[in-house]
This record gives C-alpha cells, sequence and structure tokens, in this order.
C-alpha cells in the first residue's frame, strides 16, 4: 500500500515536471522553433484546432518560421491565430504558406518572460507540493486505520519529501535553464 502511494506521488510530480517542460518550451526564446506554435489553436470549420494538426513547421533561420498548412482553406485561420497570439509575431501570407519573422526580443520583452517562465516553475512546485500533500494525507489515512505502523509511515514520508525535493530542484534547474536562454542576446 505505502508503495502504492508512493509509486502515485512520484509519477504525479514527474508529470508536473513534463507540464512545466512543455509551458516553457512555449515561451519564446530570441530564436525560432515549432514548440512556440504548440498552444495555438485555430478555427477550423468551427473547431479550435492546434496548429500542430494543421501545418508543418520549417526553421530555415534563427527567427524565420515557414508554415505550410496541410489544408490552403485553413492559411487565413492560422495566420489569424499568429497574429492574435502573445508571440509579437506579424506572419505574411503568400497563398500558400505563411513566413513568421520574429522579431528581435527587447530587454523589457525578456524580463517580462522571465517572470513567466517563473510564474509557471511556481505553478509546476504547488503541483509537486499537492501530489506530495495527497500522498501525505493517504498515509496518515492508512496509520489512523491501523493499517500500518507508525515507523512505516514516518519511513514513507522521509522517502516522500526526498523525492519532493529531488522534483522541485528538476523545476529549479530547467527554470535557471530557460532563464539563461532568455537572457542570451
Amino acid at each position: 500500500m505505502i508503495s502504492d502511494i508512493l509509486r502515485d506521488a512520484e509519477s504525479k510530480m514527474a508529470n508536473a515536471i513534463e507540464y512545466a517542460k512543455e509551458e516553457f518550451a512555449a515561451i519564446r526564446t530570441g530564436r525560432a522553433h515549432p514548440a512556440m506554435f504548440a498552444k495555438l489553436t485555430a478555427d477550423y470549420y468551427g473547431t479550435q484546432t492546434p496548429l500542430q494538426q494543421l501545418a508543418t513547421f520549417q526553421v530555415p533561420e534563427a527567427r524565420m518560421v515557414i508554415i505550410s498548412p496541410f489544408d490552403k482553406n485553413a492559411t487565413s485561420a492560422i495566420e489569424k491565430s499568429i497574429r492574435d497570439s502573445d508571440l509579437g509575431a506579424n506572419p505574411t501570407n503568400d497563398g500558400t504558406t505563411l513566413r513568421v519573422s520574429l522579431p528581435e526580443l527587447t530587454e523589457d520583452r525578456r524580463k517580462e518572460y522571465i517572470k513567466l517562465a517563473k510564474t509557471k516553475a511556481e505553478d509546476a512546485r504547488i503541483s509537486i507540493r499537492g501530489a506530495r500533500r495527497t500522498a501525505k494525507e493517504a498515509l496518515d489515512k492508512l496509520v489512523k486505520d491501523k493499517q500500518v505502523g507508525e515507523d512505516e509511515a514516518v519511513r514513507a514520508e522521509k522517502q516522500l519529501d526526498a523525492a519532493t525535493k529531488k522534483h522541485t530542484d528538476v523545476i529549479d534547474d530547467v527554470l535557471k535553464h530557460k532563464e539563461a536562454e532568455l537572457l542570451e542576446v
């Protein structure tokens, strides 16, 4: 029972890290990459559809992305989605493809992105602590119901604390890497 609780908590913590990494990938740095468009959706025949499902993305230069829609009818919807996003980019449409030239990041914009990254990291830490709290409550319930001894619960809690620290350290490392990437000129 204890091992199931700990395994479940570890799994939730690992999911929080993966989610944070996906969120960080969507934050624009000085270079273009297809993951910037991962969170964007376009209205495709009345349904909000992720851009990744509507087109292919190529990065021929550091600050240029070429988007080739699978369906030419979706081009204007993709263009509108990018224009309305917070990427600060204005795509040019040549009828079949979209070219997105990303402007150089200003110092203020970089600071905004760092704040955003810190917020996303804190959300991940909160999720990790929530998984720890849930597991701790489950352990306390086992002790209260006299299904396990207090010594076993204390050992399990120490393992839980170690896992929590390990996962929050990973979040901190990923955040530090993202900050360095954002400050790179």
